[in-house]
């Protein structure tokens, strides 16, 4: 891997370091203000603030370079908006000062107008911080991690050796054999550092949580006193870490190669790594559910000219006339003409899609077992398995509703007494969720009727045509048509149910940021998953079950006839209308929203500033600082999106499998993109986020869980109600004659007596076909018209309907019943991980009675006290066979 030019010192520091060139930037705040009329930018005093001033005043300026009006200048025009803010900063960058922050501002930019406040972290706050956090630091004992003996550790050297080409070029991805005691921080165990100047370089890991600056920021970013807040991104060559980032994750050309999560963890934090992590295990495990997939795609393409069913529908010796599709001016027509539409629903509705959906069922609840181990082993590494989260301190904007209520009573309150939202005082909001969800679901299904009602009256419409091809592209023409608009609805009502849930969430007021993050997640996926699965679900389920017959049809508003299914059945149009619209949500929502849109918006900011700087040439002359660069970036808007994206397409893999055995193939192929595209967009086109510790992906496992259970459950009735599998295997198994399935079509269609239309809506060209028609076919199980009950439900519909509801109930339990065997018999925590954690206990008891001994060893020589100590002091347990034994120290990472 080629290593970057060692650059100069003016390079490191420039824009990364205050303006002394000794102490970092850790945090950035930008602020808007107006320049006097002059123009220009002025230089006021410097205030050198020095690093162990701790008691500064508030109303002291900060250090840096600013706006001050000379002698003899007159005092511009007084916003109190504008001064309200500014004391609102002033305020809370006192509160910084105060809680030991080093700050310094510069109004003397580039970017006209716009003022930026550096914040550098000490040492002695990173040490408080780190201990407030419970941070875990390694320390000098050294402990032998659990290896594979045997047979084992031969296939793992092997695989290995394999995976080698594929395994990302980073220190931090190789295996490791020993492995640090960890230890919370604690400034009473600090070793000695030389005249202070010494920062460990683990302890730096504090300067991405920035828990000191961030709290309350968020107020002020929404009320505008701030109009962003940010880390830097460490862009400068004497910084290896993105670069690293950059060439072995964020980049398109080491698709093929493991992504080094542990270097994703070290710079954007635990919360970051876990999604990345976590959409690396799915795509992982995605091709084996593709291969999976295009065997049974293979299956059905070699078995389409052995499938009986679909050659009696093509053999035009049957001479089967079908009855009209619809009123007047839609003729007979022969079932023949179906023979492309029969063959082409073969290759989904065969028997191996039935395997292929017990498979998929498997392989979800094998996908949640192996992510839960793997998330087990990334705590284990990353020193999180003692981490608990701590409750969030309350939001600024509940605060603020718990001071206004507070000031509505009459009475005082004791101080002692805290006032608190109940659900008295949200049921306004609570009214108002229920209301807008309910009337955003109404949307979607008035939306999805309006795409129904196009595709009968275009259907009707083109039927009309005088043309033969014209009337046999009908349903192809209808049902691409029809597609297309529901996937543009789709991606429009995405982003709008996407704004409507925030703020249906913010009206709420929930406490914490947790509690703000889950409900607003659990609106959105609501939302996004009925608007991305009602037009499906309608295929799949509804479509052509309350058509009526010849001679009595269902009309919706009296003119328009309920759509019936293709005569090979709605399988074909339901994997028609999943396939487009899982593609194109991905094609459009990643190439145009997460690549077109940012671009465009960071075009936009970019002749925005050159218009500026065109206007002010001194501005225009200076060099661009570090955190002006990073301004022009985009806001980090969470994990959302992001998530949401994958949940949605983890429900096309899962929910309606049995009809697209392709689909976890598609996903395969844009989660490879995907991943270097979010790798991409994190490393370039954001602001660096605050890192977030977690432990887990949070409520979007408990989705995951629901989906997979969700999904056995759809795809028993897609198997049973949807495609042609259960009423093949009736008559096979009790209409037969010979075993076979031959006859199987017959069966399946019902006869009709032309005479017996209604008035009106018999075909006005009868003569069509070129003869005249007495009896036409129609597919459903009904009475033949020379019965004494013509045309009430046969006895085989009973049949079918028991078979069917019968076979959702065993297929449901069985598989239930596997998946459940699946999560029992793998357990949640690897075995040579339990042991490792275990191991750690017992080395960190020793260590402490250790430490313990060792200190009464060093209290005053008095020979019977010295003695009296030893004796009273407990013995330290065994230790691990070769741990050896020191004292608890931390140090540097790397020393």
């Amino acid at each position: 891997m080629r290593k970057p030019n060692p650059p100069s010192n003016a390079d490191c520091k420039y824009g990364l370091y205050f303006r002394d060139g000794k102490r970092k930037v850790d945090y950035i705040l930008v602020y808007h203000y107006k320049k006097s009329s002059a123009g220009r930018t002025l230089t006021r005093r410097v205030h050198h603030n020095d690093s162990g001033a701790r008691s500064a005043k508030q109303d002291q300026p900060l250090p840096g370079k600013g706006v001050q009006l000379e002698m003899g200048e007159s005092e511009p025009h007084v916003d109190y908006h504008e001064d309200d803010k500014r004391f609102r900063r002033e305020e809370y960058e006192g509160n910084l000062v105060e809680a030991g922050l080093e700050l310094e501002r510069d109004e003397d930019t580039k970017i006209h107008g716009i003022g930026f406040v550096k914040i550098h972290a000490p040492w002695n706050v990173l040490c408080r911080e780190a201990e407030f956090l419970k941070l875990k630091m390694p320390t000098k004992k050294m402990y032998q991690i659990n290896q594979t003996h045997g047979l084992l550790k031969k296939i793992n050297s092997v695989i290995q050796k394999i995976t080698e080409p594929i395994q990302p070029k980073v220190a931090e991805h190789k295996p490791q054999t020993v492995k640090r005691l960890s230890y919370p921080f604690s400034r009473e165990k600090e070793i000695s550092r030389k005249n202070n100047k010494v920062r460990l370089s683990n302890l730096k890991i504090i300067n991405n949580y920035y828990v000191f600056i961030f709290q309350g920021i968020t107020s002020l970013l929404a009320n505008g006193v701030y109009s962003a807040a940010y880390p830097l991104h460490d862009l400068s060559p004497c910084f290896s870490v993105l670069q690293l980032l950059c060439e072995e994750w964020a980049s398109y050309g080491v698709f093929y190669k493991y992504q080094p999560i542990d270097l994703v963890r070290k710079y954007f934090g635990e919360k970051i790594g876990l999604y990345f992590a976590w959409l690396g295990v799915y795509t992982q495990m995605l091709i084996p559910a593709s291969i999976v997939g295009i065997i049974v795609f293979l299956y059905g393409c070699a078995t389409v000219d052995e499938n009986i069913p679909s050659m009696e529908m093509c053999d035009q010796r049957n001479n089967i006339t079908m009855c009209p599709l619809c009123d007047r001016t839609c003729s007979y027509w022969k079932m023949s003409s179906a023979c492309a539409t029969a063959r082409a629903s073969h290759l989904f509705d065969n028997p191996a899609t039935v395997f292929f959906s017990v498979f998929m069922a498997l392989w979800a609840a094998t996908f949640m077992e192996h992510w839960k181990r793997k998330q087990m082993r990334l705590n284990y590494r990353w020193d999180l398995t003692g981490f608990e989260e701590e409750e969030d301190h309350p939001r600024a904007e509940y605060e603020a509703k718990v001071l206004e209520k507070s000031l509505r009573k009459e009475h005082k309150h004791k101080e002692t007494d805290k006032e608190k939202l109940t659900w008295k005082d949200r049921f306004p909001a609570y009214l108002t969720n229920f209301v807008g969800i309910i009337f955003m679901v109404g949307l979607t299904f008035a939306i999805v009727f309006g795409v129904i009602i196009y595709r009968i009256s275009t259907a009707a419409a083109l039927a009309i045509s005088s043309t033969p091809s014209g009337r046999s592209s009908v349903r192809v023409t209808v049902t691409a048509t029809a597609v297309i608009i529901n996937l543009v609805v789709i991606i429009i009502l995405d982003e709008v149910y996407g704004c409507i849930a925030r703020w249906l969430t913010q009206i709420e007021v929930p406490k914490t940021d947790k509690n703000f993050e889950e409900r607003l997640i659990f609106k959105a996926f609501l939302l996004k998953f009925v608007n991305a699965y009602t037009p499906i679900f309608y295929v799949a389920f509804f479509k052509g079950r309350f058509v009526g017959r010849p001679g009595d049809y269902v009309y919706i508003f009296h003119s328009f006839r309920m759509e019936e299914c293709a005569p090979g059945g709605c399988l074909m149009e339901l994997c028609i209308q999943l396939s487009i619209i899982m593609l194109g949500k991905q094609l459009i929502q990643n190439n145009l929203f997460e690549i077109g849109i940012p671009k465009m918006k960071k075009f936009i900011r970019y002749m925005k500033l050159k218009r500026r700087r065109s206007l002010d040439h001194e501005e225009h002359m200076k060099k661009k600082q570090r955190y002006e660069v990073d301004y022009n970036l985009e806001p980090f808007a969470g994990l959302t999106p992001e998530y949401m994206e994958m949940i949605i397409q983890f429900g096309f893999v899962t929910l309606f499998v049995a009809s697209f055995p392709l689909a976890p193939l598609f996903a395969l192929l844009n989660n490879i993109i995907e991943i270097r595209l979010d790798a991409k967009k994190f490393v370039t086109e954001l602001r660096r986020p605050v890192a977030v510790r977690a432990k887990d992906i949070g409520i979007w496992y408990n989705i995951l869980r629901g989906i997979g259970k969700l999904a056995v459950i759809i795809n028993a009735f897609v198997i049973s109600f949807t495609s042609d599998f259960i009423p093949r295997l009736v008559y096979l198994y009790m209409y037969s004659e010979n075993g076979t399935m031959h006859g199987f079509v017959n069966h399946t269609l019902s006869s009709f007596n032309v005479s017996d239309f209604q008035a009106g809506t018999a075909p006005n060209d009868p003569m069509d076909l070129g003869y005249e028609v007495q009896i036409c076919r129609y597919k459903d199980y009904r009475e033949p018209p020379w019965s004494e009950n013509k045309y009430d439900i046969s006895k085989d519909f009973w049949a079918v309907l028991a078979a069917r509801l019968a076979f959702v109930i065993v297929f449901q339990n069985l598989v239930m019943f596997m998946s459940d065997f699946v999560d029992w018999i793998i357990p949640d925590i690897p075995k040579d991980i339990s042991q490792q954690i275990h191991k750690e206990k017992v080395l960190m008891v020793e260590f402490f009675f250790t430490n313990e001994q060792l200190m009464w060893m060093k209290l005053p020589q008095c020979p019977r006290l010295h003695q009296l100590c030893l004796s009273s002091a407990p013995a330290a347990p065994r230790s691990w066979p070769g741990s050896g034994s020191t004292i608890l120290e931390i140090i540097p990472a790397g020393r």
